[in-house]
């Protein structure tokens, strides 16, 4: 057992992201059993674990990247298997992705940890009570960060953070409602602020009013004591702060089963039936630029109170970029479209939740406010809960056999859908958590999936995925593709009608024979295999490896070519960036006419994919 911390550090932060991702993934399905509120759809349990996974992901990104500043010594953290991902590399030092310098050698600062954590979640949040939980672990980042003289690593610090989050919270949500997560939330302040002691036991104090609180949820809710069940947010939470009290004393709370009335068998029994999980995916008419996955899990479970009859047809989510006066505004307009409204985050970075009737409309207003991107739209069938009360849904059948793909950038997640492909969206900086790859090969529906992480870093991630995945009855081969462009070529040999093995074989053959390299820009001075680059020099990456250091990007991208070409090949691949200057497309493909007559180009554009220039070689 991992040391106990005896105050709020960054260790402190780093162990009870990992007891509590750990918490969710045991009590994911439970709580998604008992998840009705406003919205029956029975996912509540998965999002609040892509919350908390997204919010570990980037507290260990924070302790890998002082682990390199500090020659890869690591700094003691929480539990052993917190989310399988690897420190940062060089490549990802050089580029950007590694915490500032300046640290103490024995590990990060809090407020680095906290903000990170918080930052995380926002950025991950899932779902109405995933949004909430977001802006709880910022209201706690904003006091355990702040820059006083006041100390706030001992229990009068996370008495004060407990009750900044219950109160920013509550006023996240437009309309709040009593008997979801935002009571028992506040009920777990109010009793922290009455504790004495330590961390262990103002955490503990938390734990058991939020236990209290839960339980009677049903008598706050009609539809939450009709149903026989508590609220599912607030089950979550209570989860979280569990595994606040085992970061400070050791020992995790004794599990609790979930207080249930004689309804909840029914709740079990006629999910299925009644056709709760039968959303379809929504199409966005209008193109927005920046356009995210749509028809993700659509869970609400706090907000507004739930019609009896009829209600909006849409969840929509995004993320935004924008200013607060601008943000003020977007409340007062959405809050007009739709109900179940939540905005949370700050500094200029937002996630928006809003159930609507006119999903267009919802994403305008986001248009008008700043920069929406990350939207997300899901649409509740025809028989869901939410629009009709009842009725049955067909199954979809499933089909025999799906290839599930993380792409970097729009252009790319449209080239791999057009090939047939299920995919995952990557944004700079930010990668996709093992749980969102698994509602992806949940989406696909088949018996058989391919699954292509086009990312060396993500390579833990997919194979925990890929073994959540056969649990559930799916056979799923993980091909280890290292770039989008090694994806394409396995992509482009596969074939649903061979057998199983042989297909993936052929594709992983694919994928092998073709070399890939990025040109991206440094973001800071570093030592890299070339030599010392400065920020702002133009990188050529081949094989994950920096071989060339210039400062124009036409003239290292060709550089780059000439050397990967030396070795030889058939076929050049070029996946343009944004960014990228307008002519490299034309320059490159008539160097290759020149200089390798017998060497086929084809060109596609990538969005906004992070790499000015990605290449492949076959």
């Amino acid at each position: 057992m991992p040391q106990v911390p005896q105050r709020l550090d960054a260790s402190a932060v780093r162990a009870w992201c990992g007891f509590a991702l750990r918490a969710l993934g045991r009590a994911r399905e439970e709580i998604d059993a008992i998840n009705v509120y406003p919205v029956a759809d029975g996912d509540t349990g998965t999002n609040l674990y892509l919350t908390v996974e997204s919010a570990t992901a980037a507290v260990e990104a924070v302790f890998a990247g002082h682990a390199a500043l500090a020659g890869g010594k690591e700094a003691p953290g929480g539990p052993e298997a917190l989310d399988g991902r690897e420190a940062l590399d060089g490549h990802e030092a050089v580029t950007g992705q590694a915490v500032s310098p300046g640290r103490a050698p024995e590990g990060p600062a809090l407020a680095d940890a906290v903000h990170a954590m918080a930052h995380g979640a926002l950025i991950g949040a899932r779902g109405n009570s995933g949004t909430i939980l977001a802006q709880l672990l910022r209201g706690m980042a904003q006091v355990l960060a702040a820059d006083s003289d006041a100390t706030h690593t001992d229990g009068q610090g996370l008495r004060l953070a407990l009750r900044r989050a219950a109160d920013s919270a509550r006023q996240a949500v437009v309309h709040p409602v009593e008997g979801t997560v935002l009571t028992v939330a506040s009920a777990a302040a109010d009793a922290a602020s009455g504790a004495e002691g330590d961390c262990g036991a103002v955490a503990r104090a938390a734990y058991e009013g939020a236990r209290a609180a839960l339980a009677a949820t049903p008598g706050q809710l009609a539809v939450l004591e009709r149903a026989g069940v508590v609220d599912a947010g607030g089950r979550g939470l209570v989860a979280v702060l569990g595994a606040l009290v085992e970061t400070f004393t050791g020992e995790a709370p004794a599990a609790a089963a979930v207080p249930v009335l004689a309804g909840h068998a029914r709740v079990g029994a006629d999910s299925e039936a009644t056709g709760l999980h039968a959303r379809v995916d929504a199409a966005v008419t209008e193109p927005l630029g920046e356009l995210g996955e749509l028809g993700e899990v659509g869970e609400c479970a706090d907000g507004t109170p739930a019609p009896e009859e009829g209600g909006p047809a849409f969840e929509v989510i995004y993320l935004l970029e924008a200013e607060d006066a601008a943000v003020a505004r977007l409340r007062d307009r959405l809050d007009a479209l739709g109900d179940s409204l939540v905005v949370v985050g700050g500094d200029g970075l937002w996630n928006v939740h809003v159930h609507v009737d006119d999903a267009g409309a919802a994403v305008e207003a986001g248009v008008e406010a700043g920069r929406p991107y990350r939207i997300r739209i899901t649409h509740f069938g025809l028989d869901d809960a939410h629009t009709t009360g009842a009725g049955n849904r067909p199954v979809r059948e499933r089909v025999e056999r799906a290839v599930v793909a993380v792409v970097p950038g729009e252009g790319l997640a449209g080239l791999y859908a057009e090939a047939g492909a299920t995919t995952v969206l990557a944004r700079p900086g930010e990668p996709p958590a093992s749980g969102e790859l698994v509602e992806a090969v949940r989406r696909a529906h088949a018996r058989e999936v391919v699954l292509l992480p086009n990312d060396a870093e993500l390579r833990h991630t997919a194979a925990a995925a890929a073994e959540q995945a056969r649990t559930e009855g799916v056979r799923v081969a993980l091909i280890p593709t290292r770039s989008a462009v090694q994806g394409i070529a396995a992509l482009a040999v596969h074939e649903p009608g061979r057998r199983f093995d042989e297909d993936v074989v052929a594709m992983t053959s694919a994928a092998g024979a073709t070399r890939y390299a990025e040109v991206e820009v440094a973001e800071r001075q570093s030592w890299t295999m070339a030599g010392i680059c400065q920020a702002g020099d133009i990188l050529g990456l081949i094989e994950g490896d920096v071989a060339v250091i210039g400062s124009d990007v036409t003239a290292t991208a060709e550089a780059v070519l000439n050397r990967m070409l030396a070795a030889g090949g058939e076929m050049v691949t070029l996946v343009l960036g944004d960014e990228a200057p307008d002519t490299i497309a034309a320059h490159l493909e008539s160097r290759v006419r020149e200089s390798y007559l017998a060497v086929d180009t084809v060109v596609y554009r990538g969005g906004r994919q992070g790499a000015l220039l990605l290449i492949g070689v076959e």
